[in-house]
């Protein structure tokens, strides 16, 4: 990568966000609404209110949390969709329930699992973040599935491939690009759903604190909360950028490669 190569995809990934924060802090500046703190009362509060105890007390059971509830999705949605995208008659079964779940908003679902699940605990916050994450994947997963080329699935009826290998090397990894697709869609849901259960009846969270702020009026306090979501909503993307990259190289090659680059 040449100098000139790097420069431009710093400029593209930094630019418009220094823009965004040069034109807060210069409509922020001097403000004496209590609302709407400047963004230099913000940025003066965010290492005094998020201090390393803080950090370990609210964002970690949080994230664990996000982990947890997410990864249990990606294997229920792998599973799931790869055995109803492989099956017609499961399919047909499936699609009407598919559809009726899928207009369903995620955040919905949030007080009817703590009526079950409980408000306080970890146990109501995983499960919905789980649900809410769950039917991107394995829709898109059953898309994947059924949109593999038929001349793979030949090729590995010829080779005489078993079932369990035809679905490791042929299967899954056919479909991994629109399973990747749904893993980030629901990503962002989960964060979203991190957020929004730990609004009932939460303790410690990330949810819970900027409530708490807001409701003792600790506004700057309370924004740094919001910048914090941001910040690692940037940071899971990032994340998830490097393992799509990876384990997608092959998929992103030919892409290139149909492309002409």
């Amino acid at each position: 990568m040449t100098v000139t190569t790097y420069a431009k995809k710093t400029f593209f990934l930094l630019g418009l966000p220094l823009i965004l924060l040069t034109l807060w802090w210069v409509a922020s500046a001097g403000s004496t609404n209590p609302f709407w703190p400047s963004l230099q009362t913000i940025l003066q509060a965010f290492p005094e209110t998020w201090t390393m105890e803080r950090l370990a007390s609210d964002m970690v059971p949080s994230l664990a949390r996000l982990g947890i509830g997410f990864s249990l999705a990606v294997v229920g949605g792998i599973v799931g969709g790869t055995a109803i995208g492989l099956s017609p008659t499961l399919r047909a079964l499936s699609e009407p329930v598919l559809e009726f779940f899928r207009a369903v908003p995620p955040p919905v679902l949030v007080p009817i699992i703590a009526l079950f699940a409980g408000y306080t605990g970890w146990l109501g916050k995983i499960v919905t973040i789980a649900l809410g994450c769950l039917w991107p994947i394995l829709l898109n997963t059953v898309e994947g599935v059924r949109g593999l080329e038929p001349t793979l699935t030949d090729t590995a009826k010829s080779y005489r491939l078993s079932w369990w290998r035809r679905l490791l090397f042929v299967v899954l990894p056919g479909s991994s690009p629109r399973i990747f697709t749904g893993a980030r869609q629901a990503l962002s849901i989960g964060v979203i759903l991190m957020v929004i259960s730990e609004l009932f009846g939460a303790n410690r969270g990330l949810g819970a604190s900027i409530v708490q702020f807001q409701r003792s009026f600790a506004i700057p306090q309370m924004w740094t909360g919001i910048i914090l979501l941001g910040l690692i909503g940037v940071l899971l993307a990032a994340i998830f950028k490097v393992v799509e990259t990876r384990m997608l190289a092959w998929y992103m090659g030919q892409r290139q490669i149909e492309r002409g680059e």
